[in-house]
């Protein structure tokens, strides 16, 4: 059986474990302890190993950065709840914190993007600004005339799948639902033998599939029920009032890019096409990425005389 402690892959960054929101956290942290924080969220079926393209560079432009395992992905916690969006966004906004800073930049892919789109909303104390790759914005997908190309669009094929009860878990710890996913969203030939190995061990750590299938399934599932319609009204009544840069890959063979644009965009919104990259954008084409985050990252209004608090004694 495939133990967590196998996703802590060596690299120039500093694996750490912090408490937030009930759970135990893991980060792969790069840059000095005083400098301005950007936490990086991951998507499906990854883990905080999608960013490590970004950690050294965005390390060596003079940010604290923060890969970030979701709840019940690669090492952090594995509960047997708390899979929903408004969860994730208080263990996000936690993290932040138990870090010791006030407030980070939140950049997030794919599922990790939803996150991030809703942190101004439900955690604006802790946004300082949102990036979000291959991920529109939430209400994008119930905006009017969205409803066809959704159903057609990749994505629809999977967050159906994903409603089954155990199967999805079946294939993905014992069959190649990772690789087929990283394979079918990506740009043609992108997937190299090595990176299909690296998710397919880390889906087989102990409760990860089921896990990344409970936040699909809550996607889905919640839309009509109280918690789901509670979100959605959250959202619309928050206006992003946070800078927002919003990255898609013309390849994208899970959300097209027809779909991407948002909704709500923030205030300033930035939006960029990368060519030649599928929906795993900042893998597929990491220095474009790179470069991209780092102008943006740049143009931020200047951190108040940051007030770092020391770190908490781990």
């Amino acid at each position: 059986m495939t133990d967590a402690s196998t996703v802590l892959i060596d690299g120039p960054w500093e694996h750490r474990f912090v408490t937030a929101n009930g759970a135990r956290f893991h980060v792969a942290e790069a840059g000095a302890p005083t400098a301005p924080l950007v936490v990086l969220l991951h998507g499906f079926p990854q883990l905080w190993w999608a960013w490590r393209h970004q950690l050294p560079a965005l390390a060596a432009a003079g940010y604290r950065v923060a890969a970030m395992d979701l709840r019940g992905a690669g090492a952090s916690d594995k509960p047997p709840h708390g899979y929903d969006v408004p969860t994730l966004t208080r263990d996000v906004a936690g993290v932040i914190r138990s870090l010791g800073a006030d407030r980070a930049v939140v950049v997030g892919h794919g599922v990790g993007g939803t996150v991030a789109w809703s942190m101004p909303a439900l955690q604006p104390a802790v946004t300082r600004a949102v990036a979000t790759l291959g991920a529109p914005h939430p209400l994008r997908w119930h905006s009017p005339g969205a409803g066809r190309r959704i159903a057609l669009s990749p994505a629809a094929r999977r967050l159906a799948f994903a409603q089954l009860p155990y199967f999805p878990e079946r294939q993905m710890t014992r069959g190649d639902l990772s690789t087929r996913v990283l394979r079918e969203w990506g740009s043609p030939g992108w997937l190299s033998p090595d990176v299909a190995q690296t998710y397919r061990s880390a889906a087989r750590v102990p409760f990860a599939a089921h896990s990344a299938m409970e936040t699909l399934r809550w996607l889905v599932r919640s839309t009509p029920r109280v918690d789901g319609q509670r979100y959605l009204a959250a959202l619309r009544s928050s206006e992003v009032a946070v800078p927002v840069l919003q990255v898609h890959g013309r390849l994208d063979r899970c959300v097209p890019l027809s779909l991407a644009r948002a909704a709500g965009p923030g205030r300033p919104y930035r939006f960029e096409v990368v060519e030649r990259a599928g929906h795993f954008v900042a893998e597929e084409a990491p220095e474009r990425v790179n470069d991209l985050l780092v102008g943006w990252l740049g143009g931020l209004p200047p951190v108040a005389a940051a007030r770092t608090r020391r770190r908490a004694a781990q």
